[in-house]
C-alpha cells in the first residue's frame, strides 16, 4: 500500500512546476469556456481575444457588444494580486451597447451598461475598476420604496434610474480601484490616477486624479502618437 505522500520530500522546484502545469491547464480551460459563453450569449469579438479565469457575463437579448481584435481581461487573484478574489463583471440591461477596441485590456473590471459604454483602442483599466454608465437607482426616494416591477421583471426603481453614456478615447491609462460614472468622457492618452472618482470629463492629456477627479496635469504628451 502507498503511504501518505510527504510534501516536505518533493524539492520545491518540482512542486512549483506542477502548480504551474495545473495552473496553465486551468487557463486554457477557461479561456475555452469563455469563448463557449460569448458565443453563446451574441457577444461580437475579433481575432485572438483571451480571457482568463471565471468572468459573469450577462447580455441581454436586445443589447449590443462588440469586442475588438486583442482583447485580455483577466479575472481573481491569479493573474492580478490587486483584484484578490474579485471576478470580472460585463452586464448589458436591454436596449444597451459597450463597444471595446483593439489591443484593449483590462483587470476583473465591473462594467456596467444602461446606455451606452464605448471603451477605445489601447485602452489599460487597472484592476478592480468600476465603468457604470447608470445611477442604478432612482433619486425618488418614493420610488426607491414602492417595489413596482414592470411587465419584463425589472424592477421600477431600476428601470427609471438615470443613465448617460460613457466615451473612454483611445490610449487612455485608468489606474486600479477608478470609479467611472455616467456622463463621462476621458480624452485620448490621458491617464487616471489609482482610487479615483471620475464624475466630469477629462480632456485629452491630462493626467486627473482624486475623489472627485479633477485635473492635476495638462499637456502630458507634447506629441502626436
Amino acid at each position: 500500500m502507498l503511504g501518505k505522500i510527504n510534501l516536505n520530500r518533493i524539492p520545491s522546484y518540482k512542486l512549483n512546476k506542477t502548480f504551474r502545469i495545473l495552473r496553465n491547464i486551468r487557463r486554457g480551460i477557461f479561456r475555452r469556456f469563455n469563448h463557449i459563453m460569448f458565443l453563446m450569449s451574441g457577444v461580437e469579438f475579433g481575432e485572438n481575444m483571451r480571457i482568463f479565469n471565471k468572468v459573469y457575463l450577462n447580455v441581454a437579448k436586445d443589447s449590443r457588444v462588440i469586442i475588438g481584435n486583442n482583447f485580455v481581461m483577466t479575472s481573481g487573484e491569479a493573474f492580478n494580486p490587486l483584484c484578490r478574489m474579485q471576478r470580472g463583471m460585463i452586464y448589458v440591461e436591454s436596449g444597451a451597447e459597450v463597444i471595446i477596441g483593439n489591443e484593449t485590456s483590462m483587470s476583473s473590471p465591473c462594467i456596467w451598461a444602461k446606455n451606452s459604454i464605448t471603451i477605445g483602442n489601447h485602452v489599460h483599466v487597472g484592476g478592480d475598476c468600476i465603468i457604470l454608465d447608470t445611477d442604478c437607482h432612482n433619486l425618488d426616494y418614493s420610488i426607491r420604496r414602492s417595489h413596482e416591477v414592470m411587465e419584463d421583471g425589472t424592477s421600477v426603481d431600476s428601470a427609471t434610474a438615470n443613465s448617460a453614456p460613457i466615451i473612454i478615447e483611445d490610449d487612455v491609462m485608468i489606474g486600479t480601484r477608478c470609479i467611472i460614472l455616467k456622463g463621462v468622457i476621458i480624452g485620448a492618452r490621458s491617464v487616471i490616477a489609482a482610487g479615483s472618482v471620475v464624475t466630469k470629463s477629462i480632456p485629452a492629456d491630462c493626467i486627473a486624479a482624486g475623489n472627485p477627479a479633477r485635473v492635476i496635469k495638462q499637456g502630458i504628451h507634447s506629441v502626436n502618437v
